[in-house]
């Protein structure tokens, strides 16, 4: 049982009582409604295709709503549905393969995906779901949620508020869910991947009252065997989607549900302190022992609503939940010598959240002395409660080999139980509040964009004992977060920009003991940390082609033990780079999708963990005229080396893959069509580590998938 939070409470009773009524008083006759792509609670609604249909022409920015890529003063890209199905993208983790300034890593201890987005991470449980945080899946969101993944590239503490899970500062995520479109969708779909997992889902979508009202509905099965020996997962998703529109009201709501199961999945492994990184093991074959699994359960739901109360203001609310419940058995070895012989032991645990989150806001048009002004406000909440129980076999381990992995019987537990796994305690709540206001200003007859603005915002956080409920830390903090962005027009087709902006999470608590002695100033809490960024660009739109060059830079503090057993900040870690961006139709038949990252980190000398110096990606996509409906694809991903520990004495070795697909469509009876797709990734069946870190200050290794084939069918009817 969530306890009650007044602030929270009486804004969700708010946006559900401002939403009820115009749903069931509306009488009157509305006209047609036309939803060229996807109706939301906006009235800009999804920002349009970009040519080629890949990416977006812009996307949703943070508390300043939907925006073109041309007038906005930040790094956004807006991957679509349409690439999501026919690349046949599992996770929104395998998406985001076509970002060359993302990579997916590892939580910590688990199977989280993780991404980090210009070194730095973003925890899947910090994404945000049409623009609400703490919503979706905690470790793995499935693709068929989607209808686009929106990548924010850089800090964002202003725009979305601070990430109550602690990461976001080099950039964020925003899944924008499924609504039905201006035409009927009744499509079915099914699958195969070689190892013998099979996949069916099922995508349907009605619009009513002369289009008004829409109604999406979606459905997933996936089962069996992957193509990595040993390994097994499930998945069970149910989504719908509601949206309605008047003249003036517009209001939109979700409804999903995903269970994940994992048996025997790759684990984390880490290296031993001092050994250089060793080969890596076979991908095809799992090196997991046969006990280990991870079962994620979540049930989430989201309503937002627009209200013109006339031309010049515009009011939102908006709220959702989510109820989680996890379990797992994990065992991720550590490498202890050169021939990849390793130690283990058993970490059982179980988790249950309950996540509630609610926001509300004013948007003002006006001109004053030739300029005109578009003014956003916001107040926003969130409360997450976590309960928790754990336990570890003993912390001797058992022994085992990467490269001959042999299943060992499942160690007992009891080496450190904590908590009921049967009825977990209340660990961990958490609790975040924030108010912003910013003015973007247009001069020039709208040539000159320019964007001011600041977030104050509070953090808190109580930790409690899992075995007793009493409470064993606490932590109040808040801080206040400008911005600045400007965006200068020089043709239809060239637009520069420049922003100021912070990241923000939470800070430290001083440990009690390190390096074996008690710390001077252990239980101190630290006020939040602030990421500074400055980044400079220049977009480019020719109508059919699009990119972008850009160049920031990011400074944070890093804090730890320093001479004198103290614990404070004894650094800072700059991150410095240029990302180059290309989307759209090259010529009439192919179509283009890549970009080039470069990255430099300096933590107080040394490289930061996981952060390659050079990423890049060029995916392309070639329909021949000669045979209609038919089209082939192929992505190279290149990732430089990498460090695996603070001291850079542990480098991973630089990593290329090759994808390739094929997809044809055919017509079947009236109105019907049969999409027939192969893929094949990583076909050169290479191994190799693809990430290392994940969580900040851990170097922990993740082993690339190997050549994986996927067949589809989906029958559109």
């Amino acid at each position: 049982m969530i306890t009650q939070n007044p602030k929270l409470n009486g804004l969700t009773l708010a946006v559900f009582a401002a939403l009820c009524p115009p749903v069931f008083a509306q009488t009157t006759e509305l006209p047609s409604v036309q939803v060229n792509a996807s109706a939301d609670a906006s009235a800009e609604g999804l920002a349009p295709e970009y040519a080629g249909s890949q990416v977006a022409s812009g996307g949703r920015v943070g508390l300043l709503g939907t925006q073109s890529n041309m007038d906005t003063p930040f790094n956004l890209t807006s991957y679509t549905s349409k690439l999501i199905q026919d690349q046949q993208a599992a996770s929104v983790g395998e998406v985001l393969l076509n970002d060359p300034a993302v990579r997916v890593a590892r939580g910590f201890g688990n199977f989280q995906q993780v991404y980090l987005v210009r070194g730095l991470p973003i925890f899947s449980d910090d994404m945000s779901y049409n623009g609400l945080y703490g919503l979706l899946p905690r470790q793995y969101i499935a693709s068929e949620l989607v209808e686009r993944v929106e990548v924010l590239r850089g800090a964002n503490a202003f725009l979305n508020g601070a990430a109550p899970g602690g990461s976001g500062l080099g950039g964020a995520i925003n899944v924008v869910p499924k609504r039905a479109p201006n035409y009927d969708i009744n499509q079915v779909t099914t699958g195969v991947q070689d190892g013998g997992e099979t996949y069916v889902a099922g995508d349907f979508a009605r619009r009513f009252n002369d289009g008004s009202t829409g109604v999406r509905a979606t459905f997933a099965q996936r089962d069996g065997d992957t193509n990595v020996d040993g390994e097994s997962r499930e998945l069970t998703l149910f989504a719908i989607g509601a949206d309605f529109r008047s003249d003036r009201m517009r209001i939109s709501a979700d409804l999903g549900y995903q269970d994940h199961k994992l048996q025997a999945s790759q684990p984390n492994i880490t290296i031993g302190a001092g050994l250089p990184i060793p080969a890596t093991p076979r991908a095809d074959r799992s090196i997991a022992q046969p006990w280990t699994f991870s079962n994620a359960e979540d049930t989430f739901g989201t309503v937002r609503a627009e209200y013109d109360f006339n031309e010049v203001v515009t009011g939102w609310l908006a709220g959702g939940v989510r109820e989680s419940n996890e379990a797992g058995n994990f065992s991720n070895p550590t490498v202890t010598d050169e021939q990849g012989n390793t130690n283990s032991l058993r970490f059982a645990n179980v988790r249950e959240d309950s996540v509630q989150t609610a926001e509300a806001g004013l948007r003002f048009k006006f001109h004053t002395a030739g300029v005109k002004h578009t003014v956003n406000t916001t107040a926003s909440v969130f409360e997450l409660e976590s309960k928790n129980a754990f336990d570890f076999s003993s912390f001797a381990g058992f022994s085992n080999n990467i490269y001959n992995p042999t299943p060992v019987a499942e160690p007992a537990l009891g080496a450190f139980p904590s908590g009921n796994f049967n009825s977990p305690l209340l660990t961990e709540k958490t609790e975040t509040s924030s108010l912003a206001i910013a003015d973007t200003m247009a001069f020039l007859n709208e040539q000159l964009l320019l964007t001011l603005g600041a977030r104050h915002q509070q953090i808190e956080a109580t930790s409690f004992d899992g075995n007793t409920g009493a409470q064993t830390a606490s932590y109040s903090e808040s801080a206040t977060t400008p911005v600045a962005g400007v965006v200068f027009k020089l043709s239809p087709q060239y637009s520069v920009y420049a922003n100021y902006i912070e990241g923000l999470v939470k800070g430290d608590t001083a440990p009690a003991t390190a390096n074996g002695q008690a710390v001077t100033n252990a239980g101190t809490v630290f006020k939040p940390y602030i990421t500074e960024q400055i980044e400079l660009g220049v977009k480019y739109d020719g109508g059919s082609v699009g990119g972008s060059v850009s160049v920031f830079q990011s400074e944070k503090p890093n804090y730890g033990i320093d001479s004198s057993n103290t614990f404070s900040q004894v650094g800072d870690q700059t991150n410095e780079g240029l990302e180059i961006m290309a989307f759209g139709k090259a010529s009439k038949t192919v179509t283009v999708l890549g970009g080039l990252s470069i990255l430099n980190t300096d933590a107080d000398g040394r490289d930061a963990i996981g952060a390659p110096s050079a990423q890049a990606n060029i995916g392309l996509e070639w329909s021949p005229e000669q045979v209609q409906g038919l089209a082939f694809e192929t992505r190279a991903i290149y990732t430089s080396s990498q460090y695996a520990n603070a001291a850079n004495t542990q480098e991973l070795p630089s990593w290329t893959r090759l994808d390739l697909g094929v997809r044809y469509v055919m017509p079947v009876g009236n109105d019907q069509a049969l999409t027939l797709r192969a893929r094949l990734d990583n076909v050169t069946d290479r191994n190799y580590w693809a990430s290392a870190g994940g969580f900040p200050g851990s170097g922990y290794l993740t082993i690339g998938n190997p050549r994986t084939l996927t067949v589809s069918a989906s029958l559109d009817f």
